[in-house]
């Protein structure tokens, strides 16, 4: 094993993460599953990374379905591939039903994930459902994978062998053996009872119910009488009372009938021995869907474990590690502490280091600890207990030197258990690589160890990696604001209280508030004061630093969000007399359509006048060249109005566009979307409620809106905030025919639909009007008034909502509200 192998390892147990793949592990429903997710190791490609995220996602959104997930236990059966290719090897019942079994479960639980047709499929990633679908070939672009074989009449042939429960069927084979067998039996038992009913023989045995000894039925004879039943003896009690002797009218009958019993074990031989060469004929196919299957169910075990945890998948930017990529965690919860408090933690902006100080306690070695372990968790393919938008580059290494590690049986120091250690990381540490140092410089004399300190993250920062300090050396919160890509931060701490709050700050370093942790926890105020006044003597005032800069920090905040209201307004004012400037053109606008309305009308009077002097010069004498110049002064007046028109009707867009626009940007200026919100989405401003963030849009500016029964994704630019929707207490009138045409424009929906008086066809027209608009309106409700008069209005009603997707159900009326001539209809 190599020092990074050895490295690797270490990291692995200090960060605790064999206990998170236990956890995992416990989830798959196969032995062999779980013992591969005891072996793995996290992933350290990001495209494979990313593949096992796509996939897990997948199959944790099929599991939330309820989609009749298969969760049978799958027998192991690695161990019988290698006996199935051995030429002349039988297998034995349990062996070929386990491996019928597996077969038959593995098929079931691929059909599950491939299935289609499902209410709520549009909720599935579809790149982890085509990453699925490569693992198991069944796309014609994965070349890079074989199909899984389709085993299903491999179990199919087993279980025409064997019942379900593992037993070998009747087969007309076997059945005459067997009756045979039973015949025998019953004449065996015949030949016992005559002993044990006749009194006189009665008198001689121990017990009146015939023994067995090595397959053969005896009796049990008191030893005084045993000269009396002549036969075989086959054994004596201990105490010597007893004899038990096969009589030798009985000795026959079960020689045939052990005979037969040895008929049947060697034609279940047979039939062993020529379904195991069937099963051999595939051998190949088993074990390659053999491992395909295991693979999955580790998969759905890391699905169920994600469920669990209520956990979300950390996005990866741009797939790889970029020198100012960015980290952030987002209400991370260490998922082995009961009642962790939430850490935020994020590097961005270029910043490749971040130096945690604070006091002991604080919080800092747990946020060191919760970064690693999630940066492995995410590496393979888990979801992490953070909340949406965290994000996780993909590390080639993550390395960790955290804790005491003082080892007496090696003879090493605490400090020189921990630069062993560290020497390992800088020797293998890359810019891709994630390094955690806690208490980095401890254990030695201050100067010194902070000397080694800075020159460790010296020769970290030349080589790029991504590094987390935890440290309580003064010099290093000053190296923090001297070095390009490094950040200070610190372990938030309740001078108040002098407790933890296990917040994380960036940009401003932490006090050790050693001194009053020590009087809280019993020195003596004494020392304590003396220890203070040794402070002051050395005019340390690093504490004094710390508490301006965080002061600075806080007028900072309240500066800037006081620049972001004044912004606000700004804007606002701007986009008032934007949209000012709009309507005033818009108004420009309608005086010019009203003077090309005016040219329109004069062109059409022009045009008259002109065919009636044609007429007229026709009568008397008249050209054909005088002819032609009239018909091209008509059609040069005409082009030029057209022309005038086309322009004015393209200004009038472009000008309703920009005040859509700028009304848009206006309504957005004094809140910013979120879950819940009634919008306007799209081009034709159809109502709808926001559901969630589109987590697949890669800026994170596109949202999930549900307008009546469709789900579909807008960006922010095409959403325009709602007011309250209006509750339609004024039904729409709707007896005349025209009416479905005014509501497809309107898109307003009636709570109770008239059709009296229209043929069948306006009828059926008006109601699938009437439901469309029901569904975008958001009416769940209405009713249809069709009459019952010769009954076809009423029959074709109910014959268009049998099969119409957007209802969900349809009934008569109450006899008081209409009965037969009245329908309620309702959407889903």
């Amino acid at each position: 094993m190599t020092e990074k192998d050895l490295l690797a390892e270490k990291t692995l147990a200090l960060l605790e993460y064999p206990i998170i793949i236990d956890n995992v592990a416990s989830r798959a429903a196969s032995e062999e599953a779980a013992a591969a997710i005891r072996e793995e190791e996290p992933l350290y490609d990001p495209d494979k990374t990313s593949e096992t995220k796509k996939i897990v996602s997948f199959i944790l959104a099929r599991i939330k379905s309820g989609d009749n997930e298969p969760r049978s236990w799958l027998p192991s059966i690695g161990f019988l591939l290698p006996k199935i290719s051995v030429e002349g090897a039988v297998l034995d019942a349990d062996e070929v039903f386990a491996i019928g079994l597996f077969v038959q479960r593995g098929e079931e639980l691929k059909e599950w994930l491939l299935k289609e047709g499902a209410d709520n499929r549009e909720q599935e990633p579809t790149e982890g459902k085509r990453a699925l679908e490569a693992l198991l070939g069944v796309l014609p672009a994965s070349a890079a994978y074989e199909a899984l074989p389709d085993c299903g009449p491999i179990a199919a042939e087993i279980f025409k062998i064997l019942d379900r429960e593992g037993k070998i069927r009747d087969l007309p084979a076997l059945r005459a053996i067997r009756k045979r067998i039973q015949s025998l039996g019953k004449e065996l038992e015949a030949s016992v009872s005559r002993y044990t009913t006749d009194e006189e023989s009665r008198r001689m045995l121990q017990s009146a119910l015939p023994s067995q000894r090595d397959g053969r039925t005896v009796l049990a004879v008191k030893a005084n009488f045993r000269g009396r039943i002549r036969g075989i003896v086959h054994e004596v009690s201990s105490s010597g009372q007893t004899v038990f002797v096969e009589p030798l009218d009985v000795v026959e009958k079960n020689n045939e009938i052990l005979l037969e019993k040895r008929n049947l074990d060697a034609e279940i031989h047979k039939i062993l021995r020529e379904l195991t060469g069937r099963i051999a004929a595939h051998s190949e196919n088993i074990a390659a869907f053999h491992i395909t299957i295991v693979k999955l169910e580790c998969l759905r075990a890391k699905a169920r474990y994600s469920i669990d945890i209520k956990g979300h998948f950390a996005d990866n930017p741009d797939g790889n590690i970029e020198p100012a990529g960015s980290l952030i965690l987002k209400q991370a919860r260490h998922p082995m502490i009961a009642h962790a408090v939430p850490i935020d933690l994020a590097m961005t902006g270029g910043i490749r280091t971040l130096i945690i100080t604070g006091p002991n306690t604080g919080g800092k070695t747990v946020a060191l600890k919760t970064l690693g372990l999630f940066a492995l968790m995410n590496q393979s393919g888990l979801a992490l207990p953070v909340d949406e938008g965290s994000v996780l580059p993909v590390f080639d290494g993550i390395y960790a030197d955290i804790g005491d590690e003082q080892s007496i049986k090696q003879s090493l120091s605490t400090f020189s258990a921990h630069i062993s250690n560290i020497a390992a990381i800088t020797a293998c540490a890359t810019e891709k690589s994630l390094v955690l140092l806690d208490e980095l410089g401890s254990g030695t004399d201050p100067q010194e160890g902070g000397a080694i300190a800075m020159a460790i993250l010296d020769f970290l920062i030349e080589k790029k990696s991504r590094m987390i300090v935890t440290t309580h050396h003064g010099i290093l919160k000053n190296y923090g604001y001297t070095r390009q890509g490094v950040e200070n931060a610190s372990a938030e701490f309740d001078s108040r209280t002098l407790s933890p709050t296990y917040k994380i700050i960036n940009g401003v370093p932490g006090e050790s508030r050693a001194l009053d942790i020590a009087g809280r926890n019993g020195l003596s105020e004494s020392i304590v004061e003396k220890a203070r006044n040794y402070l002051d003597e050395e005019k340390s005032d690093v504490s004094a630093l710390i508490s301006g800069l965080k002061e600075k920090h806080r007028e900072l905040d309240g500066l800037e969000q006081k620049t972001r209201v004044e912004e606000t307004r700004l804007r606002e004012t701007r986009r008032n007399a934007d949209l000012k400037e709009l309507r005033l053109r818009q108004k420009e606008a309608e005086l010019k359509r009203d003077a090309a309305g005016k040219l329109r009308l004069l062109l059409q009077e022009s045009r008259k006048t002109l065919e009636n002097l044609v007429r007229e010069l026709r009568e008397g004498e008249l050209s054909r060249d005088k002819t032609r110049k009239v018909k091209e002064f008509l059609n040069d007046l005409a082009r030029n109005v057209e022309n005038e028109d086309a322009i004015l009707v393209d200004e009038e867009r472009a000008i309703e566009e920009e005040l859509r626009t700028m009304e848009s940007a206006a309504s957005l200026s004094a809140a910013e979307f979120a879950a819940g919100m009634e919008v306007f989405a799209g081009p034709s401003k159809q109502r709808g409620i926001i559901l969630r963030l589109d987590r697949k849009s890669a800026a994170g500016n596109s949202w999930i809106v549900e307008t009546g029964s469709l789900k579909i994704s807008f960006h922010e630019k095409d959403l325009v905030p709602a007011g309250p929707a209006k509750t339609g207490h004024e039904p729409h009138s709707a007896t005349r025919p025209g009416w479905a045409a005014d509501l497809g424009a309107s898109a307003g929906a009636a709570f109770e639909l008239k059709l009296l008086g229209m043929r069948l066809d306006e009828a059926l027209e008006a109601l699938r009007r009437q439901i469309d608009a029901a569904s975008l309106s958001g009416l769940k409700a209405f009713s249809v008034v069709h009459g019952k008069g010769s009954g076809i209005l009423q029959k074709g009603v109910h014959d268009f909502l049998k099969n119409e997707p957007a209802v969900a159900d349809y009934y008569f009326s109450r006899p008081e509200l209409g009965g037969f001539g009245r329908t309620e209809v309702i959407l889903r």
